[in-house]
């Protein structure tokens, strides 16, 4: 797939509440920094491909909602939208932003982590803003199978991965912090064998970042 090669963007607005939402729990933020649009438009990419058909996506890990501002405009006509955040100050601001874009009769945020949201929904489109691999081995099976269990046959998911924290974690984490990052990126790459992956570097983002696209075999 084609790398962009735009500069990185200037921090954003929103970028001091997502740092302090880090810095007390970095669990239900996720990142560590908001999204550039840059990374929401390849994070949404699957979406606008398979407009104009109506479709169901789901949208984890929304944080201060850069890519869901991105993603509400490029919805089809009929599309619905599930918003997933567990940061409780994120999810109201979420709120607020469908309601200020008067959609609420196709966009639902609900409140919670995603491998414990409660629906019967399969979705066409999952878009994950969790980098994985900041997480435990364990969570990142969580994840990925709750994500795979909401997926509709034929369906693809996307998230992304920031570039050099492998180099820079073994300046500065602890050994027991190694351990963890590479037994996460193991139990990611279990995963990944479950289908077609492909792959795009979004420099255009601090720090840059690769997305990721994952279309499940039958099962």
């Amino acid at each position: 797939m084609t790398e962009q090669t735009t500069p990185p963007p200037r921090p954003r607005a929103d970028g001091w509440a997502f740092l302090r939402e880090a810095v007390r729990d970095l669990r239900t933020t996720g990142a560590v920094a908001p999204s550039s649009r840059a990374l929401a438009q390849a994070l949404t990419a699957p979406v606008r491909a398979r407009a104009p058909h109506p479709i169901d996506v789901l949208e984890a890990g929304a944080g201060t909602g850069a890519v869901t501002r991105v993603l509400l405009p490029q919805l089809p006509r009929g599309a619905r939208l599930d918003v997933v955040e567990a940061n409780p100050r994120f999810a109201a601001g979420l709120r607020d932003l469908v309601a200020a874009q008067h959609c609420e009769d196709r966009v639902t945020v609900h409140r919670a982590y995603v491998e414990e949201l409660a629906t019967d929904r399969r979705y066409d489109v999952i878009v994950s803003g969790l980098p994985l691999t900041n997480f435990t081995p364990a969570q990142v099976d969580r994840i990925m199978a709750r994500y795979l269990e909401l997926l509709h046959p034929g369906g693809t998911l996307t998230w992304f991965a920031y570039l050099g924290t492998r180099r820079a974690r073994a300046l500065f984490a602890t050994r027991a912090e190694l351990h963890r990052h590479a037994a996460a990126e193991r139990a990611l790459a279990t995963h990944l064998r479950s289908g077609r992956t492909a792959s795009r570097t979004v420099w255009a983002n601090l720090p840059p970042a690769r997305v990721w696209q994952l279309h499940p075999t039958a099962r």
